[in-house]
Formats: structure tokens, sequence, C-alpha cells
């Protein structure tokens, strides 16, 4: 799926925002196909790896890898955002998922940006692969890495079911929300 397409996508999500969402109830008009999305993900965790080496040290720890190598965020008061990635085990695909997120608040913008979630245990990936999807804040414990966490941060402090790193930002986004986001299982 093309920017545009996602930019497109997350407005129309933005102008929805006020309707609960549910990941479930829309499907974009031109999804990637698997082998896009596997492509894109490899990409996408070669890139983060070159940039920050604690990203790799815990890839080698991880039991499983979510990736989402763009997702697409507008917003005017209501926003959205949504992206397709993948769920590797090692260098195997297990699934496919969509991360979609609704928010409200004072903002304006739109942005696109890349993440991966370090799934740590098998608890994490149980969760991940029972749950009619995975809401951020609700399950298991993440750690949004940053450049304050990562300064205290090492492979033998791990101690949390999974960690998220954001790269690859681009466009502007500033606003102060109340956000959520969901992930779900998606079929390719």
């Amino acid at each position: 799926m093309t920017n545009t397409k996602r930019l497109f996508l997350a407005l129309a999500l933005a102008t929805a925002a006020a309707i609960p969402l549910s990941a479930g109830t829309f499907v974009p008009a031109s999804a990637a196909t698997a082998d896009d999305l596997n492509k894109d993900a490899s990409q996408a965790l070669q890139s983060l790896y070159k940039t920050n080496q604690l990203a790799d040290q815990i890839s080698k720890k991880a039991r499983g890898v979510l990736v989402f190598p763009s997702v697409v965020k507008a917003g005017l008061v209501f926003g959205g955002s949504y992206g397709e990635g993948v769920l590797k085990r090692g260098t195997t695909v297990i699934d496919y998922y969509n991360s979609v997120s609704g928010s409200w608040g004072l903002q304006a913008g739109a942005q696109s940006y890349s993440y991966v979630v370090f799934l740590m245990n098998d608890n994490a990936m149980d969760y991940i692969a029972k749950s009619q999807g995975w809401e951020i804040g609700v399950g298991p414990t993440v750690v949004l890495v940053n450049e304050g966490v990562a300064k205290n941060l090492s492979t033998s402090t791990l101690k949390d079911d999974a960690y998220a790193f954001i790269f690859d930002q681009e466009g502007l986004m500033v606003g102060l929300t109340i956000e959520g986001t969901k992930i779900s299982k998606i079929k390719r």
C-alpha cells in the first residue's frame, strides 16, 4: 500500500474517530500482499538494527518480533492511524497483523513511522496469538524504548514482556491527545 493510500486511510480514520473503532470493521481498499509485507518488514528491521544497537541486542533474546514497517497517522482534533505488519519468530513469519488507533484532543498534522515490538517471553507470544486483538496498555507490559529508557537498559536488565521501538518518522504531528491502539490479526 503506498503512503498516499495510507495517508488517505488515516484521514478517513480521523473523521471516523468519533465512532468507537473496531479493527475488524474496515478493510483497506488495496491491502499489501503477504510478500510485500514480508519484504518491507525485513527492510524495516535492518534499518532499525543499523541505527540502534540495543534493538539488535534485544532481538537476539526476543521470542518473537512484531514489525509494522509503515504506519500512517493523521489528525485534526480527531485522529487515527493505520498500518499492517508481520509477527516473526526468528526469520519465520508466523502471522500478519494490523495496528489501528484513534485519538481525540488538541492535535493537527500527518506523519508516517515504523515500529517494532519485541515480545520477550512465551506469555507475551501466547497473549497475542490467543487474544482477539491486543490493546496496548492491556495484557503484557510494553515498554516504549526512547533515548532515556535506552540509557538504563541492557540485555541483562530486560524484565518486561515487550519492548517497542518507534523509528523512521516522517512528517509532523503535534498535539496533546487521548489515544488507544489495537493490534489485530489479519489474513494474508
